[in-house]
């Protein structure tokens, strides 16, 4: 029996087997990817946050930066009342003035009586002379270091930014007293901003230092391209109370990846990272 077919029936049934057959192979690829891709939506993003305090205490004076203001390093963040500092150094130059001349009239009276006759003077005066006269150096020495602290002091008395990057948190305002080692502000360091994802376990064989890295920043929709700086070798073990260490206490281990873009610490990313053509270690 010879049966016919059409050959416009016979195309539609092929094109539809080859249609199904790369659907389900994208599905496949797609699950494989899903389940097992170096991936994760667990994203945070860090940043370096370094905290201003006042190396010397006393009344603030001015504030001149706002919240969330650019600045650089160098750049005014606030001053302590230097009057009470400037008292310290005008003392301390008057003490440096009166040891450095207790010194010079001591020093020159030991040079005098080492010229003159051991029948006038005698050994026991004359060390006695060059005994104070080095006395008289010390507390030269002395009277400069003090010096040197109070105008130390005085220059600390303007908190100035260590770094570049964003005053956050500022809560203080003229008026207000400043102790030596209580923070007052905080900056944000511009060119610290990094991401740390937490890879489940089955992902991690799959990430290794360098590879290329894409993070998709929550409410954006256009990545950020970075690379695996590191990957985290120990973390707490929350079943196991006992001797808790400086690890990072996550369930997950995570590595960070390292960023040259926009963002805010604290924001949710997704990170997706691309495995390079290098062999891979067990070990990493």
């Amino acid at each position: 029996m010879v049966v016919c077919m059409n050959p416009k029936a016979v195309a539609r049934f092929v094109l539809t087997l080859l249609v199904v057959g790369v659907a389900a192979y994208l599905g496949y690829r797609l699950w494989l990817n899903y389940m097992d891709g170096a991936w994760t939506r667990d994203g945070r993003v860090r940043a370096d946050v370094v905290q201003i305090t006042a190396d010397v205490a006393g009344r603030v004076v001015q504030v001149p930066v706002h919240d969330n203001q650019l600045v650089q390093p160098g750049e005014v963040l606030f001053t302590v009342d230097p009057d009470r500092y400037q008292l310290a150094v005008t003392q301390a130059r008057a003490g440096l003035a009166g040891a450095t001349a207790e010194w010079s009239m001591r020093e020159q009276q030991a040079k005098r009586r080492a010229k003159l006759d051991p029948e006038v003077v005698s050994q026991e005066n004359n060390h006695d002379t060059r005994q104070a006269a080095a006395v008289a150096k010390a507390r030269l020495d002395q009277a400069r270091a003090a010096l040197d602290l109070a105008e130390l002091n005085l220059r600390r008395a303007t908190v100035r930014a260590p770094v570049a990057g964003y005053v956050t948190n500022v809560l203080l305002r003229p008026g207000d007293y400043a102790a030596v080692g209580a923070p007052k502000m905080a900056i944000v360091a511009a060119q610290s901003f990094w991401v740390y994802g937490y890879f489940e376990e089955t992902r991690l064989r799959h990430v290794q230092v360098g590879d290329a890295a894409k993070v998709t920043l929550m409410g954006y929709t256009q990545p950020i391209t970075g690379r695996v700086a590191s990957i985290a070798y120990a973390i707490a073990d929350r079943d196991n109370p006992v001797a808790p260490d400086l690890t990072a206490n996550v369930n997950p281990v995570f590595n960070w990846v390292r960023l040259a873009s926009r963002m805010a610490a604290g924001m949710t990313c997704t990170v997706v990272i691309t495995p390079n053509s290098a062999p891979r270690h067990s070990g990493s």
